[in-house]
Parts: C-alpha cells; structure tokens; sequence
C-alpha cells in the first residue's frame, strides 16, 4: 500500500528536504491549513481534512471532510485515524513540526499513537525527523552526525548505541 502523507499547517521555510522525502506513488493527506503547503510541496491532495477555521475551504474536487471547530482532536490526529481507518501502514508527518507549541506536542502524541498501532511514522522539517521506535531495530544514518534518543513514554530498554561519538575537533 502507498504511504500516506499528512501535511500539517506548521511552518516550513524550506520545502527541499520534505520534496525530497516524497515518493511518486504517495497519499497526499492535507489537513485545514496545511493546504497553504501543497503547491510548494508538488504533492496532489488525495483527501482534505479540517474544520476550516486556519484556512478557507478550497472546494477542490477531491474528497474532503469537513469538522466541527469544537473537538476532541486536532484535525492532523483526526487525519491520522481516517487514514487508519482506510488501512494505511506507512506515515510521514509534515508541518506537524514548529510553529504552535501545543499542536507540535499533539503530533508527538500522535506518533506515539500511530507506533502503537504498530504503524511506522516519521515527522519531518528543515532541522530534525522524529521517530518512535519501540519495537524493532533502527540505524540512524551516517548524514546524521548528530542525534538524541529520548524515553517519551516510560522506560527505555534494550537500547544499544554503537559507533556514535561526537567527533574530534581540532583545537
């Protein structure tokens, strides 16, 4: 199945690492005002999801469904579990990062929720990628010369760090 992208509305000040991200056969899951992202991100919105209240509805005609302003979840988790919902496996979160404090939290929640679904999922922006990784192996790569891994939801175990020293700096 293709992976499904949810555009959030969070700034991006360069939209190069996230075009290089993409892959031809992505979803494009667009929520309210990560629409002011599509034309720069090159990415044809599959579904839009909002409560309108950050960006005016497009009438597109593509699939949209419209929210209530007063919810339990942000339109981005809302986004998350349709796209459950329809069965996909595979996540990669933009403009989830940055921007309002409260809604970059919610996204972690919402990658904590969709590892525990047992799903796999990256936010991405122009600095860092996130990922939760509970339970399989990762490497992080060689491009990454610097890295954390932090215990968001309880304790960590079996971790195994190897090969990774900062680097030596001439004096």
């Amino acid at each position: 199945m293709t992976r499904c992208v949810i555009v959030g509305g969070a700034p991006m000040a360069d939209y190069g690492r996230a075009r290089a991200a993409l892959r031809p056969d992505d979803f494009g899951l667009y929520c309210d005002g990560g629409l002011r992202h599509a034309q720069a991100l090159g990415l044809k919105p599959g579904l839009i999801v909002g409560d309108f209240d950050s960006w005016q509805d497009p009438h597109l005609p593509v699939e949209t469904l419209t929210l209530p302003r007063e919810k339990d979840d942000t339109d981005t988790v809302f986004a998350a579990k349709e796209a459950l919902r329809r069965g996909f496996e595979e996540f990669l979160l933009l403009g989830t990062l940055g921007g309002r404090l409260d809604h970059t939290l919610a996204n972690v929640g919402l990658l904590l929720m969709l590892d525990g679904a047992g799903k796999q999922a990256l936010a991405l922006d122009e600095f860092s990628e996130l990922e939760i990784v509970s339970r399989r192996a990762v490497t992080v790569p060689e491009r990454w010369p610097w890295f954390s891994l932090l215990s968001v939801d309880g304790p960590a175990s079996g971790v195994c760090i190897r090969n990774a020293k900062y680097p030596l700096q001439d004096a």
